[in-house]
């Protein structure tokens, strides 16, 4: 089926644990390509907003949203069922399914399954394989509706993540999309005929907001090195401060920018200072989505060291990464998850193994010195962006999921390596 040729599909109702969510702009992404290309969406939010700073795309996005409010009484709990009722008159038929879930999750979903039949809503979708698609999942049972989810890394890896939870919700699903082949396969083998009907769906990109800009060759100042997103274990980027304190040590002009908040701040400004870098290594906060592309796209390299957590936490893929190979901003990352899937070795990008600060450094230094190989990675990695990642390819996939059919666009086979950093650790 062409990309033009998506089935049509009815009004989409989204169930979110947060939105707006300052990190998740993939999710904006995707509801403006969705729009534009003629879905109606209905939000659902289970949480306010935890803080105040939004990207400039928010404002685009056309969806009303509802906060689901969470009752914090008893007399909150009977009003807000009494209330669904009347749009709900099969409630009953489905308590021992209420009963089972957390009081929270349950009202919700009530709230939620009203709302469906009051809006004439004919499927929901959920991010991560958690809360959100536990009251997906029970709303769209009291609607009777179809539901979908995307699942993407800690809602498959971590170790609180409860197979017997996460293989119900697989098995209930009119389908499910992931967002890489790598845990496509991970959850094909972990749990059987219940994830038969995953499909792997990438995140995308509005590439209009991602140009290839080229450019125009004046510098001042050390080329920097960028890397974006929250300050977590998952990131590597303490291995990432280890590796520029070794490229500094051995003479080289650079500057780190770290882009992103979080709770390991406090850490990482302490290990830059006890490595006596503090003027070389900027921990810049969070940022909005322009500052980030205009950063992005002036480095001279983008750094994604992943790693996987010490509680199995690890990122499906990045999007700075992919952010970076769209502005042609030569990419260093780890094997981890999918990204291999769009950083294939000395091809769209370098890859470095996990926790080696040398082998990042190493990769690093190579970008800064050879124009050349920084030059070709960066094209392959654009036209390869171009190819798979762009975010109208996506909406269009989902659009056919959500009627109930397969990805409009066959996904292209991916090599699998059993070792993906083999050929790197003596780069």
């Amino acid at each position: 089926m062409l990309l033009d040729e998506t089935p049509p599909t009815g009004r989409v109702g989204y169930v979110l644990k947060m939105y707006p969510r300052f990190s998740e702009t993939f999710v904006v992404n995707e509801l403006l390509a969705l729009e534009q290309a003629g879905t109606s969406i209905d939000l659902f939010s289970l949480r306010p907003p935890a803080d105040g700073r939004f990207h400039e795309s928010l404002a685009e996005v056309q969806a009303e949203v509802t906060y689901v409010p969470v009752p914090s009484r008893a007399t909150d709990l009977w009003a807000a069922l009494s209330a669904a009722a009347s749009s709900l008159p099969d409630l009953g038929e489905h308590l021992d399914d209420l009963l089972d879930a957390a009081p929270t999750d349950a009202l919700q979903a009530v709230q939620v399954a009203a709302a469906v039949r009051q809006r004439g809503i004919s499927h929901l979708h959920a991010h991560f394989g958690s809360v959100a698609t536990t009251v997906a999942r029970l709303a769209a049972r009291v609607a009777g509706v179809t539901y979908t989810f995307t699942a993407h890394a800690k809602d498959i890896f971590h170790e609180q993540v409860d197979p017997a939870d996460l293989r119900r919700k697989l098995a209930d699903a009119q389908a499910v999309v992931t967002v890489s082949d790598h845990n496509l396969a991970h959850l094909r083998s972990t749990f059987g005929a219940d994830a038969d009907r995953v499909q792997r769906v990438y995140n995308g990109l509005d590439l209009e907001r991602f140009p290839f800009v080229p450019s125009t060759g004046s510098t001042t100042g050390p080329p920097v090195v960028a890397a974006v997103g929250r300050l977590v274990e998952k990131k590597g980027f303490d291995d990432l401060v280890r590796a520029v304190a070794l490229l500094l040590g051995e003479g080289r002009q650079l500057r780190l920018d770290v882009i992103g908040t979080g709770p390991l701040r406090a850490p990482l400004e302490q290990l830059v200072h006890e490595l006596g870098i503090g003027e070389q290594v900027w921990l810049l906060g969070a940022q909005p989505q322009g500052v980030v592309r205009e950063m992005v796209s002036e480095a001279r390299g983008c750094a994604g060291p992943c790693v996987v957590g010490l509680d199995g936490n690890r990122d499906g893929r990045p999007t700075v990464l992919r952010q970076g190979m769209a502005l042609r901003t030569p990419c260093v990352a780890t094997p981890v998850t999918g990204i291999p899937e769009a950083i294939e070795h000395e091809v769209t990008g370098l890859l470095v193994p996990e926790h080696d600060p040398a082998a990042l450094a190493r990769a690093l230094g190579r970008l800064l010195d050879d124009q050349h190989l920084a030059g070709g990675l960066a094209r392959r990695a654009r036209e390869l962006i171009e190819r798979e990642f762009d975010v109208h390819r996506q909406a269009a996939s989902l659009r056919a999921v959500f009627a109930g059919g397969p990805p409009t666009v066959e996904p292209v086979p991916v090599p699998v390596r059993s070792n993906p950093v083999s050929a790197v650790t003596g780069s």
